[in-house]
Parts: C-alpha cells; sequence; structure tokens
C-alpha cells in the first residue's frame, strides 16, 4: 500500500470527471443528454478495453457471473449519468457538483433499506446534515410555482441532477452486491458496454449530427471518462477507501475554478453554505466508518486463533 500515490490517483481521477462534465456542458446547448452518454461511453471502451489487455486482465473484465446483475448495474448507471448531463446544461458546474454529493449520502440510506446495513445514529445524523445542505443549494431553484419568478429550466435542472444522485446511490447498491461475484475489471467494463448500448434507445428523441467541435469535445469527454475511471479503480489498489475517499469533495474546488474562468459562472453565498454543510456531511461518514474499522482491526487482532 503506497498512500500517496493512491491519493495523487484520486484526485487525477476527480480532476477526470470534473474535465468529462465539462466537456458535457459545453456541448449541452445542442447535443441531447442521451447521445452525449453514448459517446461518452462508447469512447471509453477503447480506454478501458486496453487498460486491462495492458494490465493482462483481459479475460476477467469479460467474464462475468451474473449478467443480470451487470444489466441492472448499468441500467440505474446510465439513468445517473443520462440525469447529471441533463442538469449540466441547465445549471452551473459547481451547483450541479454540489448537488450530486447528495449521491454517497443517500447511499447509506438505501444500504439501510436494501442490504439490511445497519446505521446507527451518528450516521443518520450526518445524512440528515448533509441532506439539509442540498436542500439549501437547490432552494433558489425551488419556484416551479412562485408566478413570474419561475425558473422552470433551473428548477427541472435541480430535479434532474437530485434524481441522479438517487439513480447513482442505487447504482452503489448494485455495486456492492456485484463485487462479490465479479471482478472490478468486469464491472467497469461492462457498464460502459451497458451504458452504451442503453443510450441508443433515445435516439428517437433527437439525436443530432454534431458540429466537428462538438464532436471533438464529445470524444475527448469520452477518452476523459475512460482515463477518470482506469485512475480512480488504481486509486483503490495503493491506498483503502478512507485515505482516498474525502478528496471526492475536491471536485468542487475545480468546479468552482472551471464554472469561473470557462462558463463565467459565479456562485452564490448559498450555495457554497450548502455545498459546505454537504462536504462536512460526507467527511464525518468517512471519518467514522475509518474509526470503525480501526475498531474493528484491533478487536480481531485480539482474537485468539479458535476466534
Amino acid at each position: 500500500m503506497n498512500p500517496v500515490n493512491g491519493i495523487l490517483l484520486k484526485l487525477c481521477s476527480v480532476l477526470m470527471f470534473i474535465t468529462m462534465a465539462a466537456l458535457i456542458k459545453a456541448t449541452s446547448g445542442h447535443v441531447p443528454p442521451g447521445e452525449a452518454v453514448f459517446f461518452r461511453s462508447l469512447l471509453a471502451m477503447p480506454v478501458i478495453f486496453g487498460w486491462l489487455w495492458l494490465r493482462g486482465d483481459l479475460r476477467t473484465g469479460l467474464k462475468v457471473a451474473s449478467p443480470m446483475g451487470h444489466f441492472w448495474r448499468g441500467l440505474v448507471g446510465t439513468c445517473a449519468m443520462g440525469m447529471m448531463f441533463a442538469g449540466l446544461g441547465l445549471l452551473p458546474l459547481p451547483e450541479v457538483t454540489a448537488i450530486g454529493y447528495a449521491a454517497p449520502l443517500l447511499t447509506v440510506v438505501f444500504a439501510a433499506m436494501f442490504l439490511g446495513e445497519k446505521v446507527h445514529l451518528y450516521r443518520m445524523t450526518a445524512v440528515g446534515l448533509g441532506l439539509i445542505g442540498v436542500l439549501i443549494v437547490i432552494e433558489p431553484r425551488l419556484t416551479l410555482f412562485a408566478g413570474e419568478t419561475v425558473r422552470t429550466a433551473q428548477a427541472l435542472g435541480a430535479a434532474f441532477v437530485l434524481l441522479g444522485a438517487v439513480f447513482a446511490a442505487l447504482a452503489q447498491i448494485h455495486i456492492r452486491n456485484l463485487v462479490q461475484t465479479e471482478q472490478t475489471s468486469a464491472i467497469v467494463f461492462f457498464f460502459s458496454l451497458t451504458s452504451t448500448t442503453l443510450s441508443l434507445l433515445t435516439l428517437p428523441f433527437g439525436w443530432v449530427v454534431p458540429e466537428l467541435p462538438e464532436a471533438g469535445l464529445l470524444i475527448i469527454a469520452g477518452l476523459v471518462g475512460g482515463l477518470g475511471q482506469i485512475f480512480l479503480t488504481s486509486a483503490y489498489r495503493f491506498a483503502g477507501a478512507s485515505v482516498v475517499a474525502p478528496f471526492d469533495y475536491a471536485s468542487m474546488l475545480f468546479a468552482l475554478l472551471i464554472g469561473y474562468f470557462i462558463f463565467d459562472e459565479v456562485p452564490t453565498t448559498q450555495m457554497l453554505v450548502g455545498a459546505s454543510l454537504v462536504i462536512l456531511a460526507g467527511v464525518l461518514i468517512i471519518w467514522r466508518e475509518h474509526a470503525l474499522g480501526l475498531k474493528r482491526a484491533k478487536a480481531r487482532s485480539g482474537m485468539t486463533p479458535q476466534g
């Protein structure tokens, strides 16, 4: 284990995914979300395929024990991606990033609901704090029935991103089930394959022929997304989840910088306050999991050989 390498790889993955989101946002005025999902997924596949080949995991990455498990993970993951891409066309990049932080909080709730995991008061309090932060972020967009001040497109964007976070949390639940029988390389590869295929179902809803600059951005987005997935997977080979997970929140810094300098987006104080609460909640949950992990490891080390 090399924590420094793990952290650096995690930061690289975060930067790749935010860059991908910015590229998708730049094309969102003309390219529908379903088409963007297709390009992002299709172009990521050669990168992931080459990575598996270099690692010698190609045979493992193409072998599955639970085809339907991969399908359901791919379905909810594709929905999450599509909803997030739709939201990127309607909201500022930092705001989409902040609302997206609801996904790991909802994963805690869904794990208790669907996997029977015990969630104690500490974690539920942290989840509640985080969800309050999400409400603070989206409150200015909840003007659907506010008469002349309605910003329907932005309200719809907030709904898309929040729904995307729900689907992303459900995807994590499916992944937790898949890792019991499947290799990580298989999960990564077949998600890209499934999302590429499912995105074609949106063809009747108005795909366009991208202009040359847009096509270039979409191609780069797919390649960058594939690299991000590789960096993310590799990070956990060098350091534990509790070490690298907090660096997910570096995405807010990257989103603020890209939003300001590329899209001329200035965050509001309310958005920053809400995002800070969500980040705090996430860090508290990660810290608690790390502390419990150390406690369990200490308990195991004190056992006799007979247990």
